[in-house]
C-alpha cells in the first residue's frame, strides 16, 4: 500500500493550522502537564511542580482568549495595554451612505492615513482588511492572537488579527480597531460589527445608510 498520498495530505493539513502562539503555548502546556503525571511517579515533587506549572498556564492562556473574545462584543469595552491592545473608539458626527448600484453600501476612507474604500456588511463580525491594503497602511499581525479561519472562493485560510490606530470615514473615526488581515479578499475591505455596534446609531432609511457616533468629529470627506 501507498503511504505517499497520506503523508501528503497529513502535511497539507498541518500547514494549513492557524500559526498562534496562543496555541502553540497552549500545547506545550498540556505537554508539560503530561511529564508531569509520568515523572509524579519516580519524583513526586517534580511531578507536582510539572502540573501546577501547566495549569496555570492554561488559565493564564485561558484569559487572554476570554480577553480577545469579550473585544468582538461591544458591551465589554476593553483596553488591555499590556497585552497590546488598545480602547476600541468610535466617534464622529452623522454620516450617509448612499446605496451603490451594486446594491452594497460603500465608504471611502483612511486607514492609518492610507486612502481605502470599505464595504459596509451587517453580517461580518469584525471588520476585515484585504493582505494588500494592511501592506500599505503598514498593519501587521497581532502575536499572540487567537487563530482565526476565513472561508474564501479558494476554500479556508488562516487570517491574522491586527489592530486599526485610526480608521476615518466620513464624520467618523474610529481608533485602536480590532480586524482581521484577510488573505485571498482580493482588493476588498469591509467594515464589521465590532465598528458598526460601538457606534450611538445606525440605521437604513431607503436607499441611504445612517451612521451616528457619540462625538462629532471633522469631515474627512464626503463617502461615496
Amino acid at each position: 500500500m501507498d503511504f505517499a498520498p497520506v503523508w501528503d495530505q497529513l502535511a497539507h493539513s498541518l500547514s494549513e493550522l492557524p500559526q498562534s502562539s496562543l496555541l502553540l503555548a497552549a500545547v506545550a502546556a498540556m505537554a508539560i502537564g503530561v511529564l508531569g503525571s509520568v515523572l509524579a511517579r519516580w519524583v513526586p515533587a517534580l511531578g507536582r511542580m510539572l502540573r501546577l506549572a501547566s495549569t496555570l498556564g492554561l488559565m493564564g492562556i485561558l484569559l487572554l482568549v476570554v480577553v480577545q473574545l469579550s473585544r468582538m462584543d461591544s458591551r465589554f469595552d476593553l483596553a488591555v495595554p499590556e497585552f497590546g491592545l488598545p480602547r476600541q473608539v468610535v466617534e464622529g458626527g452623522e454620516t450617509r451612505v448612499e446605496l451603490s448600484r451594486d446594491g452594497h453600501f460603500w465608504l471611502q476612507g483612511e486607514m492609518n492615513g492610507y486612502p481605502a474604500r470599505f464595504l459596509v456588511d451587517t453580517g461580518a463580525t469584525l471588520t476585515a482588511i484585504s493582505a494588500e491594503t494592511a501592506q500599505a497602511a503598514g498593519l501587521e499581525g497581532r502575536t499572540g492572537g487567537l487563530p482565526v479561519r476565513m472561508q474564501t472562493a479558494n476554500g479556508a485560510v488562516a487570517a491574522q488579527l491586527t489592530s486599526i490606530d485610526e480608521l476615518r470615514f466620513g464624520n467618523v473615526t474610529a481608533r485602536g480597531l480590532d480586524a482581521i488581515i484577510a488573505p485571498g479578499l482580493g482588493p476588498t475591505n469591509v467594515i464589521g460589527m465590532n465598528l458598526l455596534s460601538r457606534l450611538a446609531s445606525w440605521r437604513v432609511e431607503g436607499d441611504t445608510l445612517i451612521l451616528v457616533p457619540h462625538h462629532p468629529q471633522p469631515e474627512l470627506d464626503a463617502p461615496s
